[in-house]
């Protein structure tokens, strides 16, 4: 995934607020999680991440990085994809937004979001049990690894 430079701006009010609403330290790698994060086209890795913040002269760090990641799903503001390749995904939950499947290319890599695609949480439990969430990650192969006209069935050929 790449980003221009100045793509995430370390700075935004909105990204702030967000962080002092749920009772955290506004750092500067949270703020720039978050921005990466909401303008990210897909979900992200955190070598992702890492190479956004980089590529923008935001000091981090890896463990810094990870910890500011697992604060933002503990606290609700981001939600972790598990990904056949043992890498977490990771997007910003936006509550305006309804919840969706994703795609996993077990060829690339790639997790893709499938805004038409809602999980159902229409399950039954056993009784004293309570959902908090579902997930549905659909494996396969994206257009580009396919077996489509045009392909090479090479992965990572992109």
């Amino acid at each position: 995934m790449s980003f221009s430079k100045g793509s995430v701006r370390s700075g935004n009010r909105a990204a702030k607020d967000l962080i002092a609403d749920h009772g955290g330290r506004v750092t500067r790698t949270r703020v720039a999680v978050i921005e990466a994060l909401q303008i990210a086209p897909a979900p992200m890795s955190h070598e992702d991440l890492g190479a956004a913040l980089a590529a923008d002269d935001i000091p981090h760090d890896r463990v810094t990085l990870y910890r500011a990641l697992d604060w933002l799903v503990e606290q609700g503001i981001a939600r972790r994809i598990a990904g056949s390749d043992r890498a977490w995904r990771f997007e910003v939950v936006r509550p305006d937004s309804h919840r969706h499947a994703h795609f996993h290319c077990d060829r690339c890599g790639r997790v893709i979001c499938l805004e038409s695609l809602q999980p159902s949480s229409a399950v039954s439990l056993p009784d004293g049990y309570q959902l908090d969430r579902a997930e549905l990650v659909l494996h396969g192969a994206c257009a580009t690894c396919g077996d489509g006209p045009g392909s090479d069935n090479d992965p990572g050929q992109h």
